[in-house]
C-alpha cells in the first residue's frame, strides 16, 4: 500500500528532525567501540578484494553493502554518518507501516516518529558502526511484511516476508532470534499455508540461497565453505572463554532489561509493554491478532527470550520501537490537547537524556592523541584492547590491541616503542594489564565516552556481567580523570 501524501508531510519533516538529534555532534566523535572500527577497517578490506573477513560476525551482506562507499573515502565519518541515517529511514518504515494501518491523522503520525525516534537506546545505537541500523530496517521490513502474510495469507506475502528474513540474516547473525518468534505465530494463525502446496522447501531454498551463494564466493576467495554457519555455532557455544572471562551464552535474569528501561528510558515505554496485557483474555488461536497485539507479540518474546540470554541494552533492539509506538497508541484514548502535551513531554524528556548520556560524552580525545604520536614520529602503537585510535592514523601506521601485559611485553621486544593504555580496556573488563597500569605516562588526555554508562551497559554481553556489576565499574572507571595514556618503553 503506498504511502499517502499527507502522512509523508508530516513524517518526513519529523524524520528530519530525528536525524538532526541523530547526528548533532557526531562529526566530533569517535566510533564507540571495538566492532565499529573493526567493521570500518574490514568494509576498506573488501572494498580492495580482500575477502578473509567477509563472515566477521556473520554478516557479509553488510560488508558488500559499504564496500563501494570504501573506493571513495575511508573517512570513518562518512560511513558513521551514513548508518545513522540507515536508522532513521528504518523508523520511518516502521511509523509508516504502524500510521497506515492504524489510520493516523498526519500529525499524530508526527508525533509518533518523534517519540520512537528519541528513544535513548535508538539514539546511541544509532551513532556507531555496527550491523544494528540495517538490522533495523530489516527488522521494520519484515514486521511489515509478516503482517500482511498473516491478514492475507497467499504464496506471495509468504515470500515476500521470507525475502526480508533473508535479508536480515545477511546482515546480522541476530535475525536468527525471529525464527522461533516467527514459529509461535505460525501456530497461532494455524493456517497450514507454510506447508500447503510445497510452500516450505521453497523458504527453505530461498533462506539457503545466500549461504551458497556467497559460500561459493568464499570458497573462491581461500574460506572454508562451512565459515558462515560455522559461526552461529562458535557464538552460541563458545570454545573458551573469551579476554574478559566470559565463556557461556546463557545468563537468566528476568531484572536486567526491566531495570534498563525503568533508569534510561521513558517513563511511556511501560505503557506499550504493559498495556496491551489487557487484551489476552479475548484472543482465540486461528484469528488474526490485531495489530497492537501484533506487536505486541514481538515485543514480549523477544524480552522472554533476550533475558535468558547474556544482556546488553541493545538486546532489546528492535523491541523499542515498538513500546514507544504502542504507548503512543494508548495515549491516543486522550483528549487531543492532553495527547500532544504528554508526548511533546515525553520527547523532551527524551532529548535531555540523550543531552545527559550521549552529547555529554560525544567529544574525542583520539585525535589529539594521534596528532601528538605524530608529531614524536612513534611508528607503530601498541592499544589496550580499544582500537579507537586506529580511524586517526595514516594507513603507514598500525594500532595494534593486545589483551595482557604478556602479549605487549613480546611486541616490545619486536619493536614498539609506544603503548596507549587506553581505558576501553575497564568497559571490556580485560584486566590483565597490572603492569603497564603502573608505568608513568608522559602524555595523557580524557576520553568522555569511555566512561558512558550505557558504552559499559552495551559490554555487559562481552564482559558477562550482571546489571548493577556493570554500572559499578563504570561508577569507578569516571572517578579517573584521564583515560588515554602514552606511554614510551
Amino acid at each position: 500500500m503506498p504511502v499517502s501524501r499527507t502522512l509523508l508531510l508530516w513524517l518526513l519533516p519529523a524524520l528530519l528532525l530525528v536525524a538532526a538529534v541523530r547526528l548533532y555532534g557526531l562529526a566530533g566523535a569517535a566510533l564507540p567501540d571495538y566492532d565499529s572500527v573493526r567493521n570500518w577497517q574490514i568494509v576498506q578490506e573488501v572494498s580492495r578484494g580482500q575477502l578473509q573477513h567477509l563472515f566477521h560476525h556473520g554478516s557479509p551482506v553488510f560488508s558488500l553493502v559499504y564496500a563501494p562507499v570504501a573506493w571513495l573515502t575511508t573517512d570513518y565519518r562518512v560511513f558513521q554518518h551514513l548508518n545513522a541515517l540507515v536508522a532513521v529511514a528504518a523508523l520511518g518504515l516502521l511509523v509508516a507501516f504502524i500510521a497506515r494501518k492504524t489510520r493516523l491523522p498526519g500529525w499524530q503520525t508526527g508525533l509518533l516518529t518523534l517519540l520512537a525516534g528519541t528513544s535513548l537506546f535508538l539514539t546511541f545505537s544509532g551513532r556507531d558502526f555496527t550491523m544494528s541500523s540495517w538490522s533495523l530496517l530489516c527488522f521494520a521490513g519484515l514486521l511489515r511484511a509478516y503482517y500482511r502474510r498473516l491478514q492475507l495469507p497467499s504464496a506471495a506475502t509468504l515470500y515476500r516476508a521470507t525475502g526480508w528474513l533473508v535479508l536480515g540474516l545477511g546482515f546480522n547473525y541476530k535475525f536468527l532470534l525471529t525464527l522461533p518468534i516467527l514459529a509461535v505465530l505460525e501456530w497461532w494463525r494455524a493456517d497450514g499455508l507454510l506447508w500447503r502446496h510445497g510452500h516450505w522447501w521453497r523458504v527453505a531454498g530461498l533462506l539457503a540461497a545466500p549461504y551458497l551463494v556467497l559460500g561459493t564466493v568464499g570458497v573462491l576467495a581461500g574460506l572454508p565453505w562451512y565459515l558462515w554457519p560455522a559461526i552461529y555455532y562458535k557464538v552460541a557455544f563458545p570454545e573458551a572463554a573469551n579476554a574478559a572471562g566470559r565463556a557461556a551464552t546463557i545468563r537468566p535474569d528476568g531484572l536486567y532489561y526491566l531495570r534498563y528501561l525503568w533508569d534510561f528510558e521513558s517513563g511511556v515505554v511501560w505503557l506499550g509493554l504493559l498495556g496491551p496485557l489487557a487484551a489476552l483474555p479475548r484472543l482465540r488461536r486461528g484469528t488474526p491478532l490485531p495489530l497492537e497485539l501484533y506487536l505486541a507479540v514481538w515485543g514480549w518474546c523477544l524480552l522472554a527470550g533476550m533475558s535468558l540470554l547474556i544482556k546488553a541494552p541493545r538486546g532489546l533492539l528492535w523491541a523499542y520501537g515498538l513500546w514507544y509506538a504502542l504507548a503512543f497508541l494508548w495515549l491516543r484514548r486522550l483528549p487531543v490537547a492532553a495527547l500532544v502535551v504528554v508526548v511533546l513531554g515525553a520527547v523532551g524528556l527524551n532529548i535531555r537524556r540523550i543531552q545527559q548520556e550521549i552529547y555529554a560524552y560525544t567529544p574525542t580525545s583520539y585525535p589529539a592523541v594521534a596528532a601528538w604520536l605524530q608529531a614524536h614520529r612513534a611508528g607503530p602503537v601498541i592499544s589496550t584492547v580499544g582500537i579507537g585510535l586506529a580511524p586517526f592514523r595514516s594507513a603507514a601506521d598500525t594500532v595494534k590491541p593486545v589483551f595482557s601485559d604478556r602479549q605487549a611485553g613480546s611486541l616490545r621486544r619486536h619493536g614498539y616503542r609506544y603503548l596507549l593504555l587506553d581505558g576501553y580496556w575497564r568497559v571490556t573488563n580485560v584486566a590483565a594489564f597490572d603492569s603497564l597500569r603502573r608505568l608513568p605516562a608522559i602524555a595523557s588526555w580524557p576520553e568522555p565516552l569511555l566512561t558512558s554508562p550505557l558504552l559499559f551497559l552495551e559490554h555487559s554481553e562481552f564482559t558477562g556481567l550482571g546489571y548493577e556489576q556493570t554500572l559499578a565499574r563504570q561508577r569507578a572507571a569516571r572517578q579517573d580523570s584521564v583515560q588515554l595514556r602514552v606511554v614510551q618503553w
